[in-house]
């Protein structure tokens, strides 16, 4: 079986968490490289958490990880989610350190590089802010022929948001980023929360995990639990929502390893960036002959019960 080479860019909180574990345990992937960005907590502390993951995952590669951007590309900052992921952005779980040190390049860098040197074999799945992704089209825009594909996980069109009433938190968090991304000509994916909020961790889950993950697989599966608990404790109080979560990141994941577990409609769609209220907001032009925006592949529809089962098998 070939297995897809890809680059996770990350702010790496809980889901985040959730999605480079899958991803270094998934059989069909090989992670080239993880960069970081600001969103859920700072890009340092980010590109740390990704480094204790990898430890904490031995996936007995070595995986590169790249410092990104630490803000918006124009606009001022407007707080880390810790309300969301704890303080440390893993739900407060102690993890253990790594020895190994991010590497010197950028991640707009490393992202260049990589598509270049590897062209149509990366997929970029984009986990946070397009802020890394905008700079590294700034750098070099051929990319968008050299990448395989990008996913993203973010915007929303049919959904309410959950940073605004119309926008999704990665989006809304560098809107002119997302909009460069959007409009580049990139084949783009998005993953927004019209399938994520559909597609959805439980405690029952996690009991699941702990009765039947491998033994090689129980650290693991230990620190889930520990940083759903504060994940479940949130969405209780945001979602009403008893013991569950959406697995926003693990399904863009999936998805790019497994895109049949979405379906998909092209849109013509734009970012706003500058609304008072619709700022961060994914418009699509949904009209028979669309005029406003740049094709990108929507995800409409998910099968919840193939997607979660697929998360869970790899640590089973």
């Amino acid at each position: 079986m070939s297995k897809t080479r890809i680059i996770i860019d990350a702010d790496t909180g809980i889901d985040d968490a959730l999605a480079i574990l899958y991803a270094l345990r998934a059989p069909n992937v090989i992670v080239e490289g993880i960069t970081t960005v600001f969103g859920n907590i700072d890009v340092e502390k980010a590109a740390d958490n990704s480094l204790r993951l990898i430890e904490l995952a031995k996936p007995g590669y070595e995986i590169p990880v790249a410092v990104g951007a630490s803000k918006a590309l124009v606009r001022e900052h407007s707080g880390y989610a810790t309300h969301v992921h704890g303080e440390n952005g893993i739900g407060n779980v102690e993890i253990a350190p790594s020895s190994q040190r991010p590497i010197s390049e950028t991640a707009s860098e490393f992202i260049v590089r990589m598509a270049n040197e590897n062209p149509g074999e990366i997929v970029l799945v984009t986990l946070a802010h397009l802020t890394n992704l905008s700079m590294a089209l700034d750098l070099d825009p051929g990319i968008r022929n050299t990448l395989k594909k990008v996913v993203v996980m973010g915007g929303t069109i049919f959904n309410p948001g959950n940073r605004t009433p119309v926008a999704e938190a990665n989006i809304a968090g560098d809107p002119e980023a997302a909009d460069h991304v959007f409009t580049s000509g990139l084949p783009v994916l998005m993953v927004g929360l019209d399938v994520t909020l559909k597609t959805r961790i439980t405690q029952e889950h996690i009991d699941l995990l702990n009765r039947f993950g491998r033994e090689e697989n129980k650290a693991i599966i230990s620190f889930m639990e520990q940083s759903l608990t504060h994940y479940f404790n949130f969405y209780r109080e945001a979602n009403f929502l008893i013991n569950s979560a959406p697995l926003h990141d693990p399904l863009a994941l999936m998805v790019a390893l497994q895109p049949d577990l979405v379906s998909y409609k092209e849109m013509n769609v734009r970012v706003e960036h500058k609304g008072e209220f619709t700022s961060g907001m994914v418009v699509a032009d949904l009209r028979a002959q669309p005029k406003v925006g740049k094709p990108i592949q929507v995800a409409v529809d998910v099968d919840v019960e193939r997607a979660v089962g697929t998360f869970l098998s790899v640590f089973m």
